[in-house]
């Protein structure tokens, strides 16, 4: 039997509708509080320098209320450092951030700012944080996430969900034979393999089954399937398709 698979619910895009009128609801924190309930092994939220959806004070405030680990995504900066120092959140995964984009686009360039991105997470290493780098499904970015101090790698796996949504079969399949082989050499390395971006219930069970993988994030997709049916059922899905993929009951 395979081991169980965790599942962090990022829970961004619960603030993104609260800020469309600006107003206290809804409450990112109760979503985080109802993710847990109903599955969630830990909740994730990304303070972006731009604050387009998580604010400061959301940060705070998850601190302050989860029981479960809260994974603090951010940007490598001055000021995202002295943020995350000042909560030591259980874990740190650095991703890459443009003020233009809508969202995350591809991963870290971290074989090509080694120097840079090790000075970056030692001090949250050393304050205990577990730091992981989200990064493409290519060998070099992962040799060099092993090199730089590293314990956790993110496959970002948006290309594969959108290949497949968007009908190009080889191209998914190539991208996930590519997920599958940097998880395998991650692991080989001694980091522990996470990924996420893009799933939803048509395509998680290729990325769960991966031997190496030990979590998995979501976001978007579960807040969009919570307008549907209602945020507990929609990760209780999720959890149970995850747990089918590894075999479990």
């Amino acid at each position: 039997m395979s081991e169980r698979l965790r599942l962090g619910v990022n829970i961004d895009h619960v603030a993104t509708v609260r800020n469309a009128r600006g107003t206290a609801f809804p409450d990112p924190v109760r979503a985080a509080l109802v993710a847990e309930g109903a599955g969630a092994d830990g909740i994730t939220a990304h303070l972006r320098e731009d604050r387009r959806h998580i604010s400061d004070r959301d940060i705070e405030r998850l601190i302050e209320a989860l029981s479960k680990p809260l994974n603090f995504e951010m940007a490598a900066t001055e000021e995202m450092q002295a943020i995350a120092l000042l909560h030591r959140p259980h874990a740190i995964c650095v991703v890459p951030e443009r003020r233009e984009e809508r969202t995350t686009e591809g991963g870290l360039d971290v074989a090509g700012s080694e120097d840079r991105i090790a000075r970056f997470i030692a001090p949250l290493r050393d304050a205990g944080s577990r730091v992981s780098l989200f990064i493409g499904a290519d060998p070099a970015q992962v040799d060099a996430a092993a090199r730089v101090g590293a314990v956790v790698v993110e496959i970002h796996t948006g290309t594969y969900c959108d290949a497949h949504h968007e009908g190009r079969p080889e191209e998914r399949n190539a991208e996930l034979d590519r997920i599958a082989a940097a998880a395998k050499q991650a692991a080989a390395l001694g980091l522990e393999v996470h990924a996420g971006h893009g799933l939803t219930y048509e395509t998680v069970a290729p990325i769960a089954a991966i031997p190496e993988m030990r979590e998995l994030n979501i976001g978007h997709f579960l807040i969009g399937e919570a307008i549907m049916q209602g945020l507990a059922p929609a990760i209780a899905e999720m959890r149970r398709r995850m747990d089918a993929a590894r075999g479990l009951g």
